[in-house]
């Protein structure tokens, strides 16, 4: 392995993005005919009738299309990706509502025009006539079931989930301690710069789609319009061009405009393209986080959780095409670092009249953490315990890998930890913050009448997940290196991590490799960017398609430099003998000879003509089992995930008088096993950590109780501003996994899993107040810190209690 594995090398393609020369999803199709849809203004309502005749007035009009006028498969229901066995009555909408809609924003009339302002205009032209229906709008009216959001499933219950270890009952009833309370989070979103979009050209002679997609799955997005459109896999090209943020909206395909636009752009025989604007984006993409959570912990006096019951209220909104995967996570991620013999999990997920829920960076960790570590926090608070020391009683020990916790993750396989040393980070994040020493700090700032308080939160991330992920690598005659693997890319730096590994197993500068991801027709096998996935699984896949180049090189450079190839070595794209440096030959040379050839086109190709290659004439030119070319494939299959760990600590700030929350210090120490690359780890670890501050006290879905979203706007939607963001301090652990040949872990979710607990733990640190509910606006802080403390406690439907021993 080369010396580039590690270093923190500058991301290669930023240069280019903030040039303004990225070509995003819009750019594209400039001349292309435009679509835009009439969505629901109710949250629940039956469709009477869609008069059109008001659009065809419109001068530029194309086309518009109902569900009925959808044929065969493009009508039928969207795929349910995921399924489960807990998913008992999973649903899906169509691509254009059917008789019934179910959320505000639900795709009803598509029109197509020659622009998108004729396209708009003639959909604000058309009527659609509803029957209002009584809309199940939050969780517990969700879980009360006085009204259906679809008939056919009874109590909203879509999913009923059980996951346990041990005997939890038992193990509570006989702890000498117990308490019990609720904790609630909030709906959020994923809301990247660049919503969704989609664009796609026929081409009749050939009979082949070629489809844009701003898409984090465009191997899968090919295979579902595929499916719908009745074409041959191979005759559909998905190409995800720049993307502008995807933070796990994008995961899911596919969407009803990745089945219509495509669709059209066919029948129609012309381009075609649609971007979504920014309210689309709100009321009819995707949303995540929101939970009701009831807890019950049993403990000793040394705070070693002794039985956890957890019972849990999921949203999952109108629709299930995700599955369960989000309560799934964070039903067997709330365990953390600890060891926990006795565990109850149960997760009911419950239909809702609001936008469908997918995964959202963190994707259901972020819930379980709040869960466990404010847990810890009651726990520490009850017994007059420091926080580090509660959390220090449960922590896995280091010689206790792999871990084994009982469980069943989401990718069907069993919950083992694989490599780790939880006590050491938590050493790691007491020096890195100075946790000792903030009462003398806390002192400090008293005595000036500020009020602040710190808080920790620790988190086990899965990343890595299956099934497979793969790569390919060549190297062609000039000596350039090409890189390509599935999966897509939204900003994560893939074009430098992916680089980087090909050029440190190759031996070559990092100059000479160029790596495309995303496009079908460069890679046609792949799962997708998500789960902190992309370096375990198309790293590995390039790390061993690049260890078949090398070693093809050097059997070839062997044959041309008469030697034993075990001993050549390559540096700086040549491969020589080692120590004589003198005697070595070219990989683009290498390249050449590569592929025996009939005819001369340059001085190079002339090298590896059929005359200037010789060899034995009994020997065919190509051995056997042998191909031509410099080039490798291969694919990375995992047998479970690997498991990245970290723990993060902050320091937040009360006004007295207004409780507004000022973040003064983040710290973050990770482990995500050896690093590529520690800059962009880093910036991902600062992304994460800002887009958790903002879901810890800004963002927010507020629907009302008919359904409307009422802050469908960035104007509405509060996010944290650069200046509302603290600097961010990171130390870094690194526990090679042993599941992968580089040894490496997933980092992409890190910065944001622990957030919303840690700035809970914080406040509540600060202003002796207990936060069971986030995000958490100074608004609402103030009121609780003026509550009377009894209040509080009948606020909280399930209060904690103590048991005599």
């Amino acid at each position: 392995m080369g010396t580039l594995f590690g270093e923190p090398i500058v991301r290669r393609e930023d240069p280019r993005l903030l040039t303004g020369q990225g070509r995003y999803l819009d750019d594209l199709g400039r001349d292309a005919l435009a679509a835009a849809f009439v969505r629901s203004p109710h949250a629940h309502a039956r469709i009477l009738d869609i008069d059109v005749e008001g659009a065809l007035d419109v001068e530029g009009l194309v086309a518009v299309y109902t569900w009925e006028d959808l044929p065969g498969r493009v009508g039928e229901p969207l795929p349910l990706l995921i399924p489960h066995p807990s998913l008992t009555h999973g649903r899906t909408g169509y691509p254009l509502a059917r008789d019934v809609v179910r959320h505000v924003g639900e795709p009803v009339v598509m029109v197509v025009a020659r622009d998108r302002y004729l396209a708009e205009d003639a959909a604000e032209r058309i009527r659609v006539d509803y029957e209002p229906l009584p809309p199940v709008v939050g969780i517990e009216n969700a879980a009360r079931a006085d009204h259906l959001v679809h008939d056919d499933v009874p109590g909203n219950v879509g999913a009923v989930l059980r996951q346990e270890t041990g005997d939890v009952a038992a193990a509570i009833e006989n702890a000498p301690h117990v308490l019990e309370f609720r904790l609630d989070i909030e709906r959020s979103a994923s809301t990247p710069l660049e919503g969704r979009g989609v664009y796609a050209r026929w081409d009749a002679d050939d009979e082949s789609l070629r489809v844009y997609s701003s898409t984090q799955a465009s191997t899968s997005v090919r295979a579902a319009i595929a499916a719908k459109l009745g074409l041959p896999p191979g005759k559909v090209e998905v190409i995800a061009p720049d993307v502008g943020g995807g933070f796990g909206v994008k995961i899911m395909h596919p969407w009803p405009e990745e089945v219509l636009v495509p669709w059209a752009a066919r029948l129609l025989g012309r381009e075609l393209k649609w971007a979504e604007d920014r309210r689309e984006h709100f009321v009819s993409a995707a949303h995540e986080r929101g939970q009701v959570q009831f807890v019950k912990a049993g403990f000793d006096g040394a705070g070693r959780i002794l039985g956890l019951d957890v019972r849990i209220l999921h949203d999952h909104g109108a629709y299930t095409p995700y599955g369960v995967i989000i309560p799934i996570v964070t039903s067997t991620q709330l365990l953390g670092p600890y060891k926990i013999d006795a565990y109850r999990a149960e997760v009911t997920s419950l239909y809702t009249n609001t936008v469908i829920v997918t995964p959202y960076r963190g994707a259901g960790r972020p819930q379980g953490v709040f869960c466990m570590e404010r847990t810890m926090d009651r726990i520490a608070a009850h017994l007059g315990l420091d926080r580090t020391e509660v959390r220090a009683a449960n922590l896995i020990g280091p010689d206790e890998f792999p871990y084994d916790q009982g469980l069943t993750f989401q990718d069907g396989r069993p919950l083992i930890y694989d490599s780790g040393d939880y006590p050491e980070l938590l050493s790691k994040i007491k020096e890195l913050i100075d946790w000792d020493g903030f009462a003398e700090v806390r002192a400090a700032a008293a005595a000036k009448g500020r009020r602040i308080g710190i808080g920790l939160g620790c988190y086990v991330e899965g990343t890595g997940v299956g099934p497979y992920e793969g790569g390919h690598v060549e190297i062609d005659s000039t000596g350039r290196v090409n890189v390509s693997t599935g999966l897509t890319s939204q900003g994560q730096g893939h074009q430098t991590v992916f680089a980087q590994i090909a050029a440190a197993e190759l031996g070559v500068p990092i100059e000479d490799v160029h790596v495309t991801t995303g496009d079908t027709r460069r890679f046609g096998y792949a799962v997708g960017t998500f789960a902190s996935r992309a370096a375990v699984m198309s790293g590995n896949a390039i790390a061993l398609a690049s260890r078949k180049v090398r070693e093809k090189a050097l059997r070839i450079a062997a044959e041309a430099l008469e030697a034993d190839p075990r001993d050549l070595d390559i540096t700086d794209g040549l491969v020589h003998v080692k120590g004589d440096p003198g005697s070595a030959i070219s990989l683009r040379t290498v390249a050449v000879l590569s592929n025996p050839l009939r005819y001369a086109f340059d001085e190079e190709a002339a090298r590896a003509t059929q005359f200037a290659v010789g060899g034995s004439p009994e020997d065919p030119p190509v051995a056997p089992g042998d191909e031509p070319g410099l080039e490798g494939r291969d694919y990375y299959s995992p047998v479970r995930s690997t498991f990245a760990a970290g723990m993060h600590a902050a320091v937040v700030e009360i006004d007295p008088d207004t409780a507004e929350i000022r973040v003064l210090r983040y710290a973050v120490v990770h482990d995500c096993g050896r690093l590529i690359n520690p800059k962009i780890v880093e910036g991902q670890i600062h992304g994460g950590v800002a887009q958790g501050i903002g879901g810890a006290l800004y963002e927010r879905m507020v629907y009302d109780e008919s359904g409307q979203l009422l802050n469908a706007s960035f104007m509405d939607f509060l996010m944290p501003y650069a200046t509302e963001i603290p600097h961010v301090e990171t130390d870094h652990l690194e526990t090679p996994s042993p599941l992968n040949p580089l040894g490496i872990k997933g980092a992409g979710e890190a910065g944001v899993i622990p957030v919303t607990a840690v700035i809970a733990s914080a406040i509540e640190d600060a202003t002796a107040v207990p936060i069971d509910r986030m995000p958490l606006s100074p608004s609402e802080l103030f009121h609780l810190m003026r509550e009377p403390e009894e209040e509080r406690e009948v606020s909280n439907l399930n209060p904690a209690r103590e048991r005599a021993t």
